[in-house]
């Protein structure tokens, strides 16, 4: 058994051997807290999720790091555009993000950092920098020289003549303009804290450099994050980790983007699909799979169509799960291992699609079993399938989304006595081989949203995709 990652470093899929036996080391770039979460923010927590999932199914015991950049440009900038204080813009959206996490059903880290909490930290590296000849203080400010480290722009393939580095409001007193910041002078209504070159605030790259060395050490396994941080964010990561001593990540994966209309979904562009709207109106576990199942590193097209199709795709698998466990006449455990081509597929770089088409192909031959009244057959399939939805966090039947509201939940009882008197007419009109009735009764009810579906112990209805 071998877990092969695409590496962005190595633009190769490469065999993963841990830098210690039986043990995975992660660090995920999480949420920036100026803004509430879209899809896209969320989907990135997701990725990572299933694939420390797939690790300790595998049997590695996973330290899993993805922290909250809580001090930022936007943070402030949308703090003073709202007149309010930094730092309730932070948590009130941190919140947000935990609680999107929490609603499509992501594990919670090993730790979970804040990058104000690590000032500390950030000016030890810093110092160590300076100290070093990679760093230097100019009016209040602390900046990298790019020319001092000669694997800079290796992740991201780029010319360091070519270069055009961003660069933010007060950063005077560059070498070079390509040179970046670590650490801001202060300026007024922005918060501080004091270092020996002055009072200020952290840049965003040494932020994350700083938490990974604390939390992780001078080197860890995989670092990931979404593919418009591989530059400058990760770039300028690498830089300053490994100038400091650090050898710093040993594997680069990069999750996709969800666009709408071609364009990578953000809130500058103003097409974001906020997790908090979209959970009114979705399942979070069909949102889980509309989400987790393509592959991490393809783009998905926001569209409502493609969220229906992952709806009634989603309602295949829930249907055979609910119509095995009331033939089994109880609960039915997950298999202890998944089908062998399920392990492959993910083996494979996280191969969910080709994982996702095993679990699909195991529905269907539990269905034939089903009309076929082999219940053991059925009750074994069942168990295959529990066991390959756990690993993608899609178990209808896990306790996280046992209980689940679904479009009126509360109102299940009432909508189960209309659709039943309903479908007593149905059957009264078989009864008497009135198939045009019956087929017309059937037909209104599907235009209605539900789907009915004729058994041997009578109809029965669930919601059907919208």
């Amino acid at each position: 058994m071998t877990i092969r990652l695409y590496d962005t470093n190595a633009r190769q899929i490469r065999d993963f051997v841990p830098l210690t036996a039986g043990c995975v080391s992660i660090y995920l770039c999480g949420a920036t807290v100026q803004a509430a979460p879209h899809i896209g923010h969320i989907r990135s927590g997701l990725n990572f999720d299933i694939m420390r999932r797939w690790f300790e199914y595998r049997g590695y015991d996973v330290t899993f790091i993805r922290n909250v950049t809580d001090i930022d440009d936007k943070i402030i900038a949308k703090a003073a555009e709202r007149n309010r204080p930094w730092w309730s813009i932070g948590y009130d959206n941190e919140r947000a993000f935990n609680d999107g996490y929490t609603a499509l059903g992501c594990l919670p880290p090993t730790y979970e950092p804040r990058a104000t909490g690590h000032v500390t930290e950030m000016v030890e590296m810093m110092q160590g920098l300076i100290e070093r000849g990679h760093a230097y203080e100019a009016e209040g400010n602390v900046y990298f020289d790019v020319r001092s480290f000669p694997g800079y722009l290796e992740l991201s393939r780029q010319e360091l003549d070519n270069l055009q580095q961003p660069s933010g409001v007060g950063e005077t007193g560059k070498r070079d303009p390509r040179d970046f910041a670590m650490w801001k002078s202060a300026k007024p209504g922005e918060p501080t804290w004091a270092t020996p070159w002055g009072r200020g605030r952290p840049g965003w790259h040494l932020e994350c450099s700083a938490m990974a060395h604390k939390y992780l050490g001078t080197a860890f396994d995989i670092h990931g994050g979404g593919l418009d941080l591989i530059f400058p964010h990760h770039e300028n990561e690498i830089a300053q980790a490994k100038a400091y001593g650090d050898d710093f990540a040993r594997y680069w994966v990069h999750n996709a983007w969800v666009t709408m209309a071609g364009d990578k979904m953000s809130k500058s562009l103003g097409n974001s699909v906020l997790v908090s709207e979209m959970v009114k109106t979705w399942r979070p576990i069909v949102l889980r799979y509309y989400l987790g199942t393509p592959h991490y590193r393809s783009m998905i097209e926001y569209s409502e169509e493609s969220l229906r199709e992952a709806e009634s795709a989603f309602a295949r698998i829930e249907g055979f799960i609910q119509r095995v466990v009331e033939k089994a006449g109880g609960a039915v455990e997950p298999a202890t291992d998944v089908p062998p081509a399920f392990a492959e597929a993910m083996d494979d770089d996280l191969g969910v699609p080709q994982a996702l088409a095993i679990v699909h192909t195991t529905v269907r031959q539990g269905n034939s079993a089903l009309a076929a009244d082999d219940k053991e057959a059925a009750v074994a399939r069942l168990a295959e399938v529990r066991a390959m939805l756990g690993v993608l966090g899609l178990d209808p039947l896990d306790p996280h989304w046992v209980g689940e509201t679904d479009r009126g939940e509360d109102l299940h009882g009432v909508v189960d006595s209309l659709v039943r008197l309903v479908l007593d007419q149905r059957e009264a009109a078989r009864g008497r081989k009135d198939w045009a009735t019956a087929d017309a009764i059937r037909d209104q009810l599907g235009q209605s949203g539900l789907a009915i579906e004729d058994g041997p112990q009578g109809p029965r209805w669930s919601l059907g995709p919208r």
